[in-house]
């Protein structure tokens, strides 16, 4: 037996049941598991790999954001420049 490390409810898997790395839902609360350990079985939050996916997407995003910025800031500065010239 294992318990889900989300809802604390217990899953009835057995040592013959699971292979380390193998992935399970909880019944429960439905969050997806990974054993980590299979004696005795352990059970842990699966990584959600499309969520880093998703995460590097949006850094990547907001890097462009932050350059073009910068770029916008340098326009106004040396129209700035210009100004103080004249």
């Amino acid at each position: 037996m294992a318990h889900c490390p989300e809802c604390e409810a217990v899953l009835d898997l057995e040592l013959d049941d699971v292979e380390e790395g193998q992935l399970v839902s909880c019944p429960e609360c439905g969050v997806d598991l990974e054993v980590v350990n299979t004696n005795p079985v352990e059970l842990d939050l699966a990584d959600d790999d499309d969520s880093d996916v998703d995460e590097d997407e949006d850094s990547e995003e907001d890097d462009e954001e932050l350059e073009s910025d910068e770029d916008d800031d340098e326009d106004t500065d040396e129209e700035d420049d210009e100004d103080e010239d004249e």
